[in-house]
C-alpha cells in the first residue's frame, strides 16, 4: 500500500461518479489498498493536480461494476483514510427537481437528505459514538468548488435506487423545497465526517426528474450522454478546485470527534 516517499502522500482526494472513470492523463501510479472492510470499488490512483499531490478513487469502479446500493463505501472511504487522505471532493450526477435548473448545471449542495435503506453507513456499531451532522459539507472544501458558473447551496435527496424516482416522488422532493435527487451522497458524506476527512460533494445536473414536467421520465442512456458530453468541463472544474486549495489538514468544522475516545484508531 505505502507509497515511494511522504511527499508523495496525497491529502487530497476526488471520487468519480458515473461515467468520471478516470482522472490523471499521465503521471500517476496505481495503488492498491486493502481495508478491514473489503477492497475498494478500484484500485486508487495517485497523481498530481495543481500543485497537490491527489489521489483519485472511480465510486462505481473502472468500468461501472458497482451500482448505487452495491458501492463498497466503507472500504472506499476507510483506503482514502488510510493513504493519507484528509479532504474529499466527490463530484456526481444528480436530477434536477426544478424545472429552472436544467442539465449542465453544476450545483455545490450544502445540504442532504437521507432516502436510503439498508445500506450499511457507520463504522461505529457501538461504543456510543455520534458524529455531528448538521451540516454535512465541509465549508472550506465548498468554497473552492465554487467556480464561476457554479450555484452554490442546495439540498440533495439521496434515494436507494438503482431505479429512479416515480413522479409521485419526484413531485413529494420538489414540494419539500429540495433541489437535486441522487443515489450515492450518503453514506459517503457521513463516512468521511467519522472518520475526519473534509468533504464536499460537486453535483452535475443530467436530467429533470420525472415529476417536474411532462415526458417518459429519466432514462438511463439520456443521463450518460449528458454526462459524458459535460465531462471535459466539469473536470476541469474540479482540477480548479483543487488548484485554489490551501495546504492543510482536516479542518476544525470536519474533526467530529474532540473530547470523545474511539473504540479504534484512525487509519
Amino acid at each position: 500500500m505505502a507509497l515511494a516517499s511522504s511527499d508523495q502522500t496525497p491529502r487530497i482526494a476526488v471520487i468519480g461518479g458515473s461515467g468520471f472513470y478516470d482522472f490523471f492523463d499521465s503521471d500517476a501510479v496505481e495503488v492498491t489498498v486493502e481495508t478491514p472492510y473489503g477492497s475498494p470499488s478500484a484500485p486508487v490512483t495517485v497523481g498530481p493536480v495543481g500543485g497537490h499531490t491527489v489521489a483519485f478513487l472511480p465510486r462505481h469502479g473502472k468500468t461501472h461494476e458497482f451500482s448505487p446500493h452495491t458501492v463498497p463505501y466503507l472500504a472506499n472511504m476507510w483506503a482514502l483514510r488510510a493513504l493519507g487522505v484528509r479532504r474529499i471532493f466527490g463530484p456526481c450526477a444528480v436530477g434536477s427537481l426544478r424545472a429552472d435548473l436544467g442539465p449542465g448545471a453544476v450545483v455545490v449542495p450544502d445540504q442532504l437528505v437521507d432516502r436510503t435503506s439498508g445500506r450499511p453507513q457507520t463504522y461505529f456499531d457501538g461504543a456510543g459514538i455520534h458524529v455531528g451532522f448538521a451540516d454535512p459539507y465541509c465549508p472550506g472544501l465548498r468554497a473552492a468548488a465554487g467556480q464561476p458558473g457554479t450555484i452554490d447551496g442546495g439540498t440533495m435527496v439521496v434515494v436507494e435506487g438503482p431505479r429512479f424516482s416515480t413522479r409521485a416522488e419526484s413531485q413529494w422532493f420538489a414540494a419539500q423545497g429540495w433541489q437535486l435527487v441522487n443515489m450515492t451522497g450518503h453514506p459517503e458524506a457521513v463516512l468521511a465526517r467519522e472518520l475526519e476527512m473534509c468533504y464536499a460533494a460537486i453535483a452535475l445536473v443530467t436530467d429533470l426528474d420525472a415529476g417536474v414536467e411532462a415526458g417518459a421520465g429519466v432514462r438511463t442512456a439520456d443521463v450518460f450522454a449528458e454526462f459524458e458530453r459535460n465531462l471535459p468541463g466539469f473536470k476541469e472544474l474540479v482540477r480548479k478546485a483543487i488548484s485554489g486549495l490551501p495546504d492543510g489538514e482536516t479542518c476544525a468544522h470536519c474533526r467530529a470527534h474532540e473530547g470523545v475516545k474511539l473504540p479504534f484508531d484512525l487509519p
